[in-house]
C-alpha cells in the first residue's frame, strides 16, 4: 500500500528534452497556422493565440498529472515550449509590423457609403442580422449612417458614420 516513491522517476525528464520542445513546437505553430486559416476571425475578446495556449497547457499538464509521461519534467517543459512559442509570436507581431499580416487578419469593409458590402460578408460568414445587430449595439439605426463598417481582427465590429450636417 505504502510503496517507495522512485524520485528519479516522478522529477527527471524520460522522454529527451529536444523531442519535447520539437513536439510542442510543431504541435502549436501546426494548431496555430490550422486555425488561422479555418477561424478567420476571433470571437469577442479571446484571441485565437490565448484559447490555443490554453488547450495546449491543458492537454500538456493533464498529461504530466496523470502520468502519460514517465515524469513531471516532460509536461513542465512541453508547456514551457508552449508558452515560448506564444510569447514569441507576440513579440514577433509587435516588434515586426510586416509579420501582423501572418499572424493576424486585416480588418475587412463590410459597409461603404451606406451599402452593405455582400461579397465580404459572405467570407466572413456574417449575416444580415449580426451586422445589424452590432449596428443598433452601437447606437446607430440603419446601415445607411454609415460611410464605413469594419470587422477587425478581434472579431468585433467598428462603424465610422457619415459626417452630420448642419
Amino acid at each position: 500500500m505504502f510503496e517507495t516513491i522512485d524520485w528519479a522517476k516522478v522529477f527527471l525528464p524520460d522522454t529527451p528534452v529536444l523531442e519535447i520542445v520539437v513536439r510542442g513546437t510543431v504541435m502549436y505553430l501546426s494548431l496555430f497556422t490550422l486555425l488561422r486559416v479555418v477561424l478567420k476571425r476571433q470571437a469577442g475578446s479571446i484571441g485565437l493565440p490565448d484559447i490555443l495556449v490554453i488547450v495546449l497547457i491543458s492537454d500538456a499538464a493533464q498529461n504530466g498529472m496523470a502520468g502519460q509521461y514517465q515524469s513531471i519534467m516532460d509536461g513542465v517543459l512541453l508547456v514551457a515550449t508552449i508558452i515560448s512559442w506564444s510569447f514569441a509570436l507576440d513579440w514577433l507581431d509587435y516588434r515586426f509590423p510586416r509579420i501582423q499580416r501572418l499572424l493576424r487578419p486585416a480588418p475587412l469593409l463590410l459597409i461603404r457609403d451606406g451599402r452593405m458590402l455582400r461579397r465580404n460578408m459572405r467570407r466572413e460568414l456574417v449575416t444580415d442580422e449580426e451586422l445589424n445587430s452590432q449596428l443598433r449595439q452601437q447606437g446607430f439605426d440603419d446601415v445607411s449612417e454609415i460611410k464605413e463598417g469594419y470587422i477587425e481582427s478581434d472579431g468585433e465590429m467598428s462603424f465610422i458614420p457619415f459626417e452630420k450636417k448642419g
